[in-house]
């Protein structure tokens, strides 16, 4: 038996889940356990919609590492269990999960914090709205499920009918609709793993914006790490990301996404707390530009829970 085994005793990478985002999680997942498993730690799959989360502790498992994207797992309800269990988990606490998933709260967070984010509105299924008047304020708008990742859900509006459709469409997976006014120009992301932030990635695609095609299936989505940018602007950058990122008190690892205006304001749109860990993935490429493996970036994460 390696150190390592003896360090981190039995691990269960937990992926799947229930969530939109199961396909995602599972690439995620299979990805960081096979890693593990590469470094000698006894690892082990654990997929939460096919078995019962007690047999955790049956399994005798000592600690976890969180693979799981989207509701289920990124939103504080595996965290609580774990921490009911008292099993240590990977990455952020109940709160800090809970906080950074709901996207119409972080924006609210970020506006009474005095932090640079579009302007927005809140639209509620039960409520009714007023295409038409939401548009006259905005002009163009990017419309979110206030607690999808990956793009699930979101499309963008410039007129009153197409607010409705896609409102329509958002609806489908949340009851709560952000709205935010369209920004056009260069989309970043920035990672944080512990108290280090990792390189600005900027990201481009011919899509119109970075959805789920260009995250996970375009060929044509292009990656700049280290980003085109002054010394001056990534460090903005940068501790835009860790403010925000304390702010909705998100801990361990995670990656907050900005935009950058043609005006060269920055805003902050929004924060990842378990980013994707698939071989397309923005923060083991973070990583990699700071000198780091995959199994390397693994393995720090799985140290956090010691």
């Amino acid at each position: 038996m390696s150190q390592l085994n003896n360090k981190f005793g039995k691990v269960a990478v937990l992926f799947g889940g229930h969530s939109a985002e199961r396909e995602v999680s599972l690439k995620s997942g299979q990805a960081v356990l096979n890693a593990l498993q590469s470094c000698g730690v006894d690892a082990i799959a654990f997929d939460p919609k096919e078995q019962p989360l007690w047999q955790l502790k049956e399994l005798g498992i000592e600690r976890v590492f969180i693979a799981l994207h989207g509701r289920g797992g990124e939103d504080g309800t595996i965290q609580g269990a774990l921490e009911f269990m008292n099993i240590p988990y990977t990455g952020s606490d109940v709160l800090g999960s809970a906080l950074a998933m709901d996207k119409v709260r972080c924006k609210h967070l970020f506006k009474a914090m005095g932090l640079s984010t579009a302007p927005y509105a809140v639209v509620d299924s039960k409520r009714g709205f007023d295409a038409a008047a939401i548009m006259a304020e905005f002009g163009k708008v990017m419309v979110k499920p206030s607690h999808e990742g990956s793009s699930i859900g979101m499309s963008q509006a410039s007129s009153a009918s197409q607010l409705e459709a896609a409102l329509a469409d958002a609806f489908k997976f949340d009851s709560q609709v952000l709205i935010e006014q369209w920004i056009s120009g260069r989309e970043f992301t920035i990672t944080i793993l512990g108290n280090d932030v990792q390189p600005v990635i900027e990201m481009t695609t011919p899509n119109g914006f970075y959805d789920y095609q260009a995250k996970y299936q375009a060929t044509t989505t292009q990656y700049h790490c280290p980003a085109d940018l002054s010394s001056a602007e990534t460090e903005l950058l940068q501790t835009m990301a860790l403010q925000a990122f304390d702010l909705v008190g998100a801990s361990g690892w995670g990656r907050v996404d900005a935009m950058q205006d043609q005006h060269g304001h920055f805003y902050l749109l929004e924060v990842n707390t378990v980013p994707g860990m698939t071989e397309k993935s923005l923060v083991p490429m973070a990583a990699k530009a700071n000198g780091a493996s995959f199994e390397q970036l693994v393995v720090r994460i799985l140290e956090q829970t010691l």
